[in-house]
């Protein structure tokens, strides 16, 4: 799914594309450029495991795209071939790479540490001018620690960073769900209500949308506390959920949960999907963030140093999923995760 002006062919040209995750911290950066710079631009965004949306972009020579949270690795061709059509490309992202390709038409800030999501990066680059909405970025990926620092940095009472979290949250647990139905609310349709606010207490304050997906979201959470684990063990436990609308929902915020909750351990929360195959969430421990990008790219998934995904885990291979994940190292030092950053213009 994405914004319907973008992914149709004979769709009418724009000079600028926005082109992100539907998760907060995906929303949240480019909410942040917006407010930085203005422009009626094209948005391309879908739900939490549409990645490779580079390749719905219709842009020609002379046009602007903006990413912000997507793994360039999924989207390397799609990216080389609009940097060849002579599109100019500013890019954000947090997710673990391979190698920034070298381009005099492509600005890429990239930055692997488990310390970091988009929304942070694109905060850095302005100078910390819409902070608040970083800090929802920030605990909708879960980085709390994060989170609560930028918003000491901006003065915020304990009331009101209680407020952005739970607004983070949402945004983030809105993004989960096999298509639009599955979600309170498309996140095509939600960014403009973001979009609107330099302030996200206001939006909380005077839109009914952010309280209405919070209480969705205790509701399945509530459904999910009460799964017992598949497998557990000193350092981790694995969950498997069954295909249901309320586990495609809630299989991020369920695995932030278990990670807070329990910040010496890993988890893994698994949901079978119709076609038989797994979707996968993982968290690597909040103390020892690291690891979890490199365990789900070896079973097909990708991710970051303190997350990772894995979305279509064949259900024989599932116990051999587990016993990697109860033997992996987990932190920074055992991970290949957190090569050094690049950031400006690649070249």
């Amino acid at each position: 799914m994405g914004n319907d002006d973008a992914g149709k062919g004979g769709a009418a040209r724009s000079g600028r594309f926005d082109v992100c995750n539907g998760d907060a911290d995906g929303l949240c950066a480019v909410v942040q450029w917006r407010l930085h710079e203005p422009a009626d631009a094209v948005l391309v965004t879908g739900l939490k495991r549409e990645i490779a949306l580079l390749e719905r972009v219709p842009a020609g020579a002379g046009d602007e795209v903006l990413v912000c949270d997507l793994s360039m690795e999924r989207n390397r061709a799609a990216l080389l071939a609009l940097l060849a059509r002579g599109v100019r490309v500013r890019y954000f992202d947090h997710h673990a790479v391979a190698e920034v390709p070298s381009h005099p038409a492509l600005e890429a800030h990239i930055e692997l540490g488990s310390g970091v999501c988009t929304s942070v990066l694109v905060d850095r680059h302005l100078g910390g001018r819409f902070r608040a909405w970083a800090v929802v970025g920030a605990y909708g990926d879960n980085l709390r620690g994060v989170a609560e620092r930028l918003a000491a940095q901006i003065g915020l009472h304990p009331r009101e960073r209680e407020l952005l979290r739970m607004l983070g949250e949402a945004i983030n647990y809105n993004a989960y769900g096999d298509d639009a139905h599955d979600v309170h609310i498309a996140p095509s349709r939600l960014y403009p209500l973001l979009a609107r606010y330099r302030d996200p207490l206001q939006f909380v304050e005077r839109e009914p949308v952010a309280l209405e997906i919070d209480a969705l979201r205790r509701t399945d959470l509530a459904r999910a506390m009460g799964q017992v684990p598949w497998w557990e063990g000193a350092a981790g436990a694995v969950y498997l959920l069954p295909d249901a609308p309320w586990s495609r929902r809630v299989i991020g915020s369920f695995a932030n949960e278990l990670a807070v909750a329990h910040p010496r351990r890993a988890h893994a929360v698994a949901r079978r999907t119709a076609d038989g195959a797994l979707v996968v969430s993982v968290r690597a421990p909040i103390d020892a963030p690291g690891g979890a990008s490199d365990l789900c790219r070896r079973f097909g998934g990708a991710g970051r140093a303190s997350a990772g995904g894995i979305d279509g885990l064949p259900e024989d291979r599932f116990e051999a999923f587990v016993h990697a994940f109860a033997t992996t190292a987990w932190g920074e030092r055992a991970s290949a995760d957190s090569p050094p950053s690049t950031g400006g213009r690649a070249r």
